[in-house]
């Protein structure tokens, strides 16, 4: 790995000293001291788990610590007071951007935090304010009166940026700000770090995306366990060896047998030029049984389309699905469920869990006829399905009825994913299914995906993660407007599989071919 820039300042800008924090019986924070020099980007890694959430809130002041003590530029911060740490200088900006989506680009960005002058707002000098801060951040000057819920998912990420820099930024906090962009709004992002680092500011950058940490950070620190592991220059780290730091002796990648699809040559589904939503023009491929097929594509390329409708969610408008050579209807979830099709939904928090139910109650809640007889339901039936499935997918939690707002993210995919599995379906459709996650329950949700595929049944796996999907897949169907424009192996290289999703393939055999 390399550093991203010239060398940052040797000046100290934060320094957290001996910072401990207990949660009842939970000992969150373990002695942790820390420092983020000037002009530094300053990686923060661990496991969901790891402690890096706590930390941040203790440092943006949204969180008391219960000793240690945290100072800017050598100035004591006042702990547990969020106004404090704003006007000292810390802005944190979290991964999903916090803004109303009706009110304008401008509107946002001064929201409570007006300038006023003898009770009026100082329309003309907020105005100069947020001209000087979209040309920072690239953005496009007339977004200024537009509405944040009319603009893109990178450009809404940049307007939460732009909120951050009202006040007199010395440390900016930036929590997984890549997860939910595209390739070139991450190259956007980082060239503004480094212009933002070249003028002193301290960048605290949160990300599970190990490979990027290269690209932009100076140095890492790795917490595990609610203890900091230690601090290291990024250049002399492999990802490899930083994961490794993350979980300890607990990181393992399983060997991936490659000629597990090839030996299946029974076809378990079948696609046809089948269209949907906006997007999905016309995609067509085929899945083996014990085959796991890939669906890879840039932003707005209709992936997401393409799981939405093999599951009823988005029901294609078009096109044909034949299962075990048997044309089928899929209009609704139901529909897919009584064709023994299940989803795992990317977006975790708004169609994956249900909040603040019980492991058990997340478990059940699409299985409702399965766990019941003659009308009643069976609960000691639920519970030991949700303990089998505790122990096997080694989920941390203290029982079944704890509820799964209590989990950490990858624990509660864990959940979402033993959800999937309770009826053993026939083809499994997964979304995204370790973002957010890390490195540890990463390597044993792909374990369970691999297993299933294993066992005779299909899988179909859409991701934007380049490593995942090359790792996961047998084979890999490529989109490109909509359409299903290329066939990869899953051992592609990297460059190949954007090439393809790109635009720039040399195939001769397009989506009339893809298998």
């Amino acid at each position: 790995m390399g550093s991203h820039t010239a060398k940052a300042s040797e000046q100290l800008l934060l320094d957290v000293q001996h910072v401990d924090k207990r949660y009842g019986g939970v000992h969150a924070l373990k002695d942790v001291s820390f420092q983020v020099r000037a002009g530094e980007v300053h990686g923060l890694v661990g496991e969901n788990g790891a402690g890096k959430s706590t930390l941040i809130k203790m440092i943006s002041g949204a969180e008391r610590p219960d000793s240690g003590e945290i100072t800017l530029l050598g100035e004591p911060i006042e702990l547990g007071n969020t106004v404090k740490a704003l006007e000292a200088g810390i802005s944190p900006v979290y991964q999903e951007p916090q803004l109303f989506a009706d009110l304008t680009v401008e509107e946002n960005i001064f929201l409570g935090r007006e300038h006023t002058r003898a009770g009026r707002v100082k329309w003309n000098e907020q105005h100069e304010k947020v001209i000087g801060l979209l040309t920072d951040l690239r953005l496009r000057p007339e977004a200024i009166q537009e509405r944040v819920g009319d603009l893109s998912v990178g450009e809404q990420q940049l307007v939460s940026i732009a909120k951050a820099f009202v006040t007199d930024v010395k440390l900016l906090i930036l929590d997984e700000p890549s997860a939910i962009l595209a390739n070139s709004d991450v190259d956007r992002l980082f060239d503004i770090i480094r212009t933002f680092t070249a003028r002193g500011i301290g960048v605290i950058y949160i990300s599970h995306r190990l490979d990027e940490l290269g690209e932009i950070t100076d140095r890492i620190t790795v917490l595990r366990d609610g203890s900091r592991i230690g601090t290291y220059d990024t250049h002399s780290l492999t990802t490899n060896e930083i994961a490794t730091l993350m979980v300890g002796d607990k990181f393992q990648v399983e060997h991936r047998d490659r000629d597990q699809g090839k030996k299946k040559s029974e076809i378990a589904v079948s696609v046809r030029d089948m269209r949907a939503g906006k997007r999905l023009a016309s995609a067509s491929f085929n899945i083996r049984r014990g085959e796991i097929l890939g669906i890879y594509g840039l932003i707005g390329s209709g992936t997401t389309e393409v799981i939405r409708a093999l599951y009823g969610i988005e029901p294609a408008s078009s096109g044909e699905i034949e299962i075990n050579g048997k044309p089928v209807t899929i209009r609704s979830p139901q529909a897919a469920m009584r064709h023994s099709i299940t989803m795992l939904p990317g977006n975790r928090k708004a169609q994956g869990v249900f909040l603040p139910k019980s492991l058990s109650f997340n478990l059940s809640s699409s299985h409702l006829g399965y766990f019941s007889r003659l009308g009643i339901f069976n609960f000691g039936k639920e519970k030991r399905a949700m303990e089998e499935a505790i122990q096997r997918l080694r989920i941390k939690t203290r029982g079944p009825h704890a509820l799964i707002n209590e989990l950490s993210g990858g624990n509660q995919q864990k959940v979402v994913m033993a959800r999937q599995f309770v009826q053993d379906p026939y083809l499994l459709l997964v979304e995204e299914p370790t973002q957010g996650v890390d490195v540890g329950a990463k390597a044993e949700i792909h374990s369970l995906i691999l297993e299933h595929a294993a066992q005779g049944n299909a899988v179909l796996v859409v991701s934007t993660d380049l490593e995942e999907i090359r790792y996961l897949c047998d084979r890999i169907v490529v989109l490109h407007n909509g359409v299903s424009a290329r066939e990869l192996p899953g051992d592609c290289s990297a460059a190949e599989l954007l090439a393809a999703a790109s635009g720039e393939s040399t195939a001769k055999d397009p989506a009339g071919g893809v298998e």
